[in-house]
């Protein structure tokens, strides 16, 4: 390829703890490439590096060939989650030193009984929080001027001990941000070196707990992720002057020349990304409607598709952490390919969430750990192949049938050491199952009306049972299932997120005011999205708000009407706000009960080019087994036809049982089901009906 033609390729890396995913797609063509390269714990841009190397390789091109690199990581949360959180500290408004013990009084779910609940250890010790004069009321007057010497006083104290990142989160900085400005202009005139979060800046919102918390977060990452961004630079080489776009969690990205000086809390993670990707899917094979299953080797999760949008929520959390920052909603067990199977003190059978992992892996893996996992189970049922990845994992079923059958004999019943996998691999798909019911029923959807869209490199092999536990319309596999994650990279905007807290009782509500405050935030979203390149005609803006029932402590967010701010701007606002309660919680009280504004909000977007999924070429629609392989179904062994997945052409179909191999993952059609290759590659499995048997 000609290294003077136009940059036209984007590259997608999503870093694992095992693998390394790497997407590329041409903007010119459609072309889509995809690999998978050994992630390097030790230093992750290594593997970075090497995987994008990788795929250019493939696609003949060099670095004059990339138009950007989008990469999700969790160096920085991941650094959050495993604890070690030190140099931190916090300042705070006089009075409010034990903001962080207090915290809140409700217990997490899973909790009946706050007795068995312990509070989690604090982001800042007591001792490296420290208290400044000066007070705002709510409405942003000044009650109390600032306390210049007392916070002079508090950087000379986390200077001598090297406390390096500091959060600022005083009373009502969200309505007058002055204070908070003056005491960073000061900490940094006494501590230059010191990292600094301004809750003004990072969360300018009432509830001092969750903006402190959501502060110190973003405190702390940064360092992280300053040094990760600097070791991937380094390894870059010849690729350092590629757009290099690093994803947050709001869905949005930030250029690696811009991320440090804006508010970073975390970084997107495989699963929103997957979930981005997701969306992609669900517009382009017609289910709009969707629920994403994510099967990894520790874990699964879940993602609420509608109308081809992932849902959203602001009460997310990082670990134990909360974090009032939109992300993408996604719910997690501990159910993977190499979640370990396992006998309770009462002898029953348990599977995860304990999880053998990577290292040392299921037992099937060349240096596995000795207890069966459920990816030993699907390999005893004959339903993967004897190698993984494209041949570069071999696998050995007899040791992972040894260790199936050394479980079973401790179990009553005699089994045999398939029956007892095919158990294992029906524990796992009633967990994922109910986790599904638990996102659509308690939210008074019926899982029955929606489509399961199954990606990551465990996911296939299982998710057309679970399609049938629940009665779903379908369970979709897209192309690469494996890699879905990386695609998902490419496929999201620019994101901004701006807020303000207004409390407005619906009786003395301030038209002007609200259209004056939406305004001055819809200036800084085009400001900031202007500011990382974007052009104007790529900029769209999405007014929304929360508003709750006078009286109640929690809001909902529901998007506001453009154009005027007008009474019938008011109007449509109320009865989206009604329609929007009725929906989660099951009732309203429209016409009963007023309402109350709380925050106005501005989501300001820069739209990309996201890229096209090409369509399969025609050929004469032939195409036949590789091969057969005995598979353990229910009444026992059958001989089951392999399939090649790239040799099946659009408009293919199989009926069940059947085994769908590809690089990365493999897909089971079940007895009684059948699936249908779409005109993109896209397999889509149903329930075989009596017409279809004909």
């Amino acid at each position: 390829m000609s290294q003077t033609a136009a940059p036209r390729f984007r590259i997608g890396i999503d870093t694992g703890g095992t693998f390394t995913d790497i997407v590329s797609v041409d903007a010119a063509t459609g072309a889509m490439e995809v690999t998978k390269v050994s992630s390097t714990p030790s230093n992750p841009a290594i593997g970075l590096v090497r995987g994008v190397n990788d795929i250019l390789a493939r696609a003949g091109a060099g670095p004059a060939d990339v138009a950007g690199l989008a990469h999700g990581t969790t160096v920085a949360t991941n650094a959050l989650l495993q604890g070690g959180i030190e140099s931190l500290g916090l300042i705070v408004t006089s009075g409010f030193r034990h903001l962080l013990e207090i915290a809140r009084q409700s217990v997490p779910d899973g909790y009946g009984n706050s007795y068995f609940w312990v509070k989690p250890e604090r982001l800042v010790p007591l001792q490296f929080v420290r208290e400044v004069g000066g007070r705002f009321d709510f409405k942003g007057n000044e009650l109390r001027p600032l306390d210049e010497t007392m916070v002079r006083e508090a950087a000379r104290f986390y200077r001598k001990h090297k406390v390096q990142a500091i959060g600022i989160c005083l009373m009502h900085s969200y309505a007058n941000d002055s204070h908070e400005r003056r005491v960073a202009e000061i900490v940094a005139e006494e501590y230059p070196e010191a990292t600094l979060s301004l809750s003004c800046v990072v969360l300018p919102e009432y509830r001092e707990y969750e903006r402190a918390v959501t502060t110190l977060v973003d405190a702390f990452v940064k360092p992280y992720l300053d040094r990760y961004l600097k070791r991937v630079h380094d390894e870059l080489g010849p690729l350092q002057s590629v757009p290099f776009l690093v994803m947050q969690s709001s869905g949005g990205v930030a250029s690696s020349e811009q991320i440090l000086r804006k508010p970073i809390t975390t970084a997107l993670s495989g699963p929103a990304a997957g979930a981005l990707g997701s969306a992609v899917i669900a517009d382009i094979a017609g289910f709009p409607d969707l629920v994403t299953l994510d099967a990894g080797g520790t874990s699964t999760d879940f993602c609420l598709i509608e109308n081809a949008k992932p849902q959203l929520t602001n009460g997310g959390s990082v670990g134990q952490f909360p974090v009032r920052i939109p992300m993408i909603d996604i719910s997690t067990i501990g159910i993977g390919g190499g979640s370990i199977a396992w006998i309770s003190r009462e002898g029953h059978l348990k599977v995860g969430p304990r999880s053998a992992g990577a290292v040392p892996g299921p037992m099937c893996y060349p240096n596995g750990g000795n207890e069966p996992a459920i990816t030993d189970a699907n390999l005893v049922l004959g339903r993967l192949p004897p190698a993984l990845i494209g041949g570069g994992l071999a696998l050995d079923v007899a040791r992972a049938r040894a260790g199936i059958a050394a479980l079973a004999s401790r179990l009553p019943g005699n089994m045999t050491a398939e029956q007892l996998a095919l158990g294992i691999i029906e524990i796992a798909n009633w967990a994922q199952a109910n986790a599904i019911r638990q996102m659509t029923i308690q939210r008074g959807i019926d899982p029955r009306t929606f489509a399961l869209l199954s990606f990551g490199g465990a996911g296939p092999v299982q998710s057309p049972a679970v399609m049938d536990l629940l009665g779903m319309k379908a369970c979709i596999v897209p192309p690469n299932p494996g890699n879905l994650s990386a695609f998902g990279l490419l496929a999201v905007d620019w994101r901004t997120d701006h807020m303000v807290t207004k409390v407005m009782h619906e009786d003395a509500i301030d038209l002007a005011d609200i259209a004056q405050r939406y305004a001055a935030l819809e200036k800084e979203a085009v400001t900031n999205l202007e500011r990382d390149g974007i052009a104007a005609s790529q900029i769209r803006l999405v007014r929304e708000a929360d508003l709750r029932y006078a009286g109640q402590s929690m809001e909902v967010r529901v998007t506001a009407p453009a154009g005027p701010t007008d009474a019938a701007f008011l109007a449509g606002l109320t009865g989206a706000f009604h329609a929007a309660h009725r929906k989660t919680f099951g009732y309203d009280y429209a016409g009963q009960q007023k309402i109350e504004l709380v925050n106005l909000c501005v989501s300001g977007f820069g739209v990309i080019d996201r890229p096209q999924m090409p369509k399969l070429a025609a050929g004469d629609g032939k195409f036949a087994p590789k091969s057969t392989r005995p598979v353990y179904f229910d009444t026992g062994f059958v001989d089951t036809p392999l399939y090649d997945r790239v040799t099946l052409p659009p408009g293919a179909k199989i009926v069940g049982p059947a085994v769908i191999e590809e690089f990365g993952s493999t897909t089971m059609v079940f007895p009684k089901q059948y699936v249908e290759v779409d005109p993109h590659g896209i397999l889509v499995i149903r329930p075989v009906s009596s017409k279809e048997v004909m």
